[in-house]
């Protein structure tokens, strides 16, 4: 996921090169003549691509020409691919866009580093280990607070610099973590990732790649499996639906709000929910309204249109808590402002993302006997709230602010969900609320 980017394209790259090197020169390879080529054929594509199809024309009066020249130059300098995959990412930065950015060509080998990380509030704590994993075995708990990753501080503004490079710029073998646990002791720890080699997907035709394509849709099972809808209830009182991303269908939608009408309140947990599909937003919207609601108008390239709600038949009419944290993103924090706009219910949680854009991906690929994939994600729409504000580099204020403590993620409470139930009427502890959903990881 990608947060809010409130640093420019200068200090990113150089945030993008310390983060690159910070494992030793020693994994750097040397970039080919052949690789430099495919290098600025990316750069050529990619921003071509953006200067067709992102909102602006104008570029929030970046000189797109000269940014891409200026890639398009360090590449021709660079001394590996790492590096050149960096210049278009940078560049892509410019335009300070949350949804606008490069995905470069996947790595061959998966790496897992056996820990989840996240925000809360303006402090960074690991909030799950996996059993058996390097890190488990180094103790990291969760709970830990995250003082420094690879030597760079982490914090609100640039986490999702960290996440990005480590998770599709640039995987790295270790982690150097300077941790402080909840009783404030500091302890520098190094984390192995977990290595599974692969090999680099060239072809995706039956006749050459079956092996690739089942590996495609395996994984595509299991993430579907993790991205399901959850429920639970309390009696015929509440309902509580986890909902962990933007991307289920009308039908979907209307058998969890069918769920719902059983229950007199509803609380719709998106903490951790990166947004997703336009119309599953849509659909959700409508179950809980009896009347059409305005979601946004999206300020496109060549026009601005509304984007309408419309009721489901028979919504679901009671009361509703929305629960958000800082990795709410995008439509979750589309449908929890509507929430407190419409005034239908309140919101739960800490300052949501502020990544706030309609955005399109674009696959690409390169070569021709061996054809290597690649893509970015791209602007296409503004969305302006009936407020007649953005929600980009703003986020989402809860109406009440309500943070886990170290204590809380050490001991897998979760005081903001037993909150919410109580606000509806419903006592449950910390401690039942934290086991209400637990945490799945993914298949190694």
């Amino acid at each position: 996921m990608f947060i809010a980017r409130t640093i420019r394209a200068t200090k990113f790259l150089a945030v993008i090169i310390l983060l690159t090197t910070m494992a030793g020169s020693q994994q750097q390879q040397q970039i080919s003549s052949l690789d430099r080529g495919r290098a600025q054929d990316m750069l050529r594509t990619i921003t071509g691509e953006v200067r067709k199809h992102y909102y602006d024309p104008k570029f929030h009066g970046v000189d797109w020409d000269a940014k891409v020249a200026e890639a398009k130059q360090k590449i021709e300098k660079t001394t590996s691919m790492n590096m050149a995959m960096s210049h278009i990412a940078a560049a892509l930065d410019t335009l300070d866009d949350t949804h606008t950015f490069f995905l470069p060509p996947q790595h061959t080998d998966r790496i897992e580093y056996g820990l989840q990380y996240q925000m809360v509030g303006d402090r960074c704590f690991v909030s799950h280990v996996r059993p058996k994993s390097n890190a488990e075995a180094k103790g990291v708990k969760p709970g830990d607070q995250i003082l420094t990753l690879n030597t760079y501080d982490v914090n609100r503004d640039d986490l999702w610099k960290v996440q990005y490079v480590f998770s599709i710029l640039r995987p790295q073998p270790t982690l150097q973590l300077l941790l402080k646990d909840p009783s404030g002791t500091q302890r520098p720890v190094e984390v192995a990732a977990k290595i599974r080699e692969g090999r680099k997907l060239t072809d995706l035709t039956w006749t050459n790649g079956s092996a690739s394509i089942f590996d495609l849709v395996r994984e595509g099972e299991d993430e579907r499996h993790l991205m399901r809808a959850r429920s639970l209830e309390y009696g015929d009182e509440l309902l509580v639906l986890k909902i962990p991303e933007f991307d289920f269908s009308g039908v979907e939608i209307a058998d969890l709000i069918g769920k719902a009408r059983k229950h007199q309140s509803l609380i719709v947990d998106l903490r951790g929910n990166p947004g997703g599909a336009v119309e599953t937003l849509k659909y959700l919207v409508g179950g809980v309204f009896d009347k059409e609601v305005k979601i946004a108008d999206r300020i496109g390239r060549k026009e601005t249109k509304a984007e309408i709600a419309k009721p489901m038949h028979n919504p679901f009419t009671g009361k509703i808590v929305v629960l958000v944290d800082a990795e709410s993103a995008s439509a979750s924090e589309v449908f929890a402002r509507i929430i407190q706009l419409e005034k239908r219910g309140i919101v739960i949680g800490d300052h949501s993302s502020g990544s706030v854009m309609e955005a399109r991906h674009y696959s690409e690929q390169t070569g021709t006997d061996t054809a290597i994939f690649y893509g970015a994600s791209i602007t296409e729409s503004n969305l302006i709230m009936a407020d007649g504000k953005s929600l980009e580099h703003t986020g989402v204020m809860p109406d009440e602010v309500l943070l886990p403590s170290a204590e809380d993620l050490a001991n897998g409470r979760d005081p903001v969900l037993a909150h919410a139930a109580e606000s509806l009427g419903v006592k449950i502890s910390a401690e039942e609320a934290g086991k209400a959903f637990p945490y799945e990881w993914r298949p190694e």
